[in-house]
């Protein structure tokens, strides 16, 4: 694999099975030449995971359940320990309580809204923070986001605050670590069937309406995601950081 991010090692986090958005940018990373490590979520997702991790030929394999304390730090104590630096994150772990998910943004619990912020968004800024000192000669963190950041998207519910809460802390980031050469950016795909969205009501009838109104006729495909994504992770876009770069068959541009 001589391509075109061949020696760059990066983290992807959030694969939970064949249709994770994930798993399509890890194929494409991996595709492109890079060293992988890959996390799953606990022991219940490993075995759907962990096969995933063979066929990209993971250096480094671990659990991470970003509300268990550690397992953050000791996935990237295991980075430092292999590798000694990282050149990319793709962060694409998101998650409500299916009452707040479900519900109105008025009626959402306090407790419920704090945890999705916490793991959809604030995990990233953790990340980041450990990622920082591994990035000696610079670096792009990635995350995912989606249009229901910007507009009101019918049952999207408290994911809408939280993606725009992350697409905000994106920037402060990019900000922030400019100065050391890391690049910061939030890719913003249309709707795509994957496990988490099946989470989200009518999701079905948001997909056909996307494919029927967005300018290229279209929904987008993983394969699509992943090329982005290998492109903000390569020395090509030094010179991209603090954007939402949307990635939709154009449907953000409608109205």
């Amino acid at each position: 694999m001589n391509g075109f991010l061949s020696g760059k090692k990066g983290l992807i986090v959030g694969i939970a099975n064949e249709q994770s958005i994930a798993w399509g940018c890890a194929r494409a990373l991996r595709d492109a030449g890079a060293d992988l490590a890959v996390t799953w979520f606990n022991d219940k997702a490993r075995p759907y995971v962990e096969p995933l991790a063979h066929q990209l030929q993971a250096d480094i394999a671990m659990p991470l359940d970003v509300e268990q304390p550690g397992e953050m730090e000791a996935l990237f104590a295991a980075i430092t320990q292999r590798w000694g630096r990282l050149d990319f994150v793709l962060h694409s772990i998101a998650f409500a309580p299916k009452s707040d998910l479900h519900g109105r943004v008025a009626d959402s619990s306090r407790e419920g809204f704090a945890r999705a912020m916490d793991i959809s968004c604030h995990s990233f800024t953790r990340m980041a923070h450990l990622a920082e000192p591994l990035m000696t000669e610079g670096g792009s963190l990635m995350t995912m986001s989606y249009v229901g950041a910007e507009e009101v998207v019918p049952n999207y519910g408290v994911m809408g605050p939280v993606k725009a809460a992350l697409e905000s802390t994106t920037r402060y980031l990019a900000a922030e670590l400019g100065p050391k050469g890391i690049r910061v950016n939030a890719i913003s795909p249309g709707p795509l069937a994957t496990r988490a969205a099946s989470g989200i009501p009518n999701f079905d009838a948001l997909m056909d309406d996307a494919a029927r109104r967005a300018p290229l006729r279209r929904l987008v495909e993983l394969h699509e995601v992943g090329a982005l994504c290998s492109f903000l992770a390569s020395d090509h876009a030094k010179a991209i950081t603090g954007n939402t770069l949307y990635i939709d068959s154009g449907y953000h541009i409608l109205r």
